[in-house]
């Protein structure tokens, strides 16, 4: 890991203040095999290029992962969240939000402005989560999805 690499640390809710803190970083290769066993729609060679890309983002415990982002570029300079996953037991205690703030000082380092996101039509919870960190609903492909469920995609503005 770089040294000029930002990390956050931020102490979690009641539940995870007693784990321990929260901390958010670039993936590294070391990662890999749980990138793999976790993403299992992306193939293996895949996932190591984007950790050497920097587009994946890890959140720990002390030393387990309890959280996972995976970045892509929507016409090759987009940034686009096509995956943001906290392990099941954890959701709702506030690790996705510094994964969230993690990735939105990265992307203004490197001179984005907005950050695209998105969430089939039928899943409530990822669509009260999105507009619940700032991102606004900017339309939706219908049938997209296996058995012609849509997606509904937002932005949100990283000034």
């Amino acid at each position: 890991m770089k040294s000029s690499e930002p990390i956050y640390h931020q102490q979690a809710s009641d539940l995870l203040s007693t784990i321990g803190k929260l901390r958010v970083r670039l993936g590294a290769l070391r990662d890999i095999d749980w990138c793999v066993t976790e993403d299992k729609n992306v193939d293996r060679e895949i996932l190591r290029r984007k950790i050497e890309s920097n587009e994946i983002l890890i959140a720990e415990l002390g030393d387990q992962i309890v959280g996972y982002l995976r970045l892509e570029y929507l016409w090759s300079r987009m940034p686009y969240i096509s995956m943001i996953n906290v392990q099941k037991e954890l959701r709702g205690q506030g690790i996705g939000r510094p994964i969230l703030k993690f990735l939105e000082d990265y992307l203004r380092k490197k001179g984005h402005k907005s950050l695209m996101s998105s969430s089939q039509v039928n899943e409530e919870a990822p669509q009260r989560w999105h507009r619940s960190v700032g991102f606004k609903e900017c339309g939706i492909i219908a049938g997209l999805n296996e058995g012609g469920i849509g997606e509904v995609f937002f932005r949100k503005l990283l000034d």
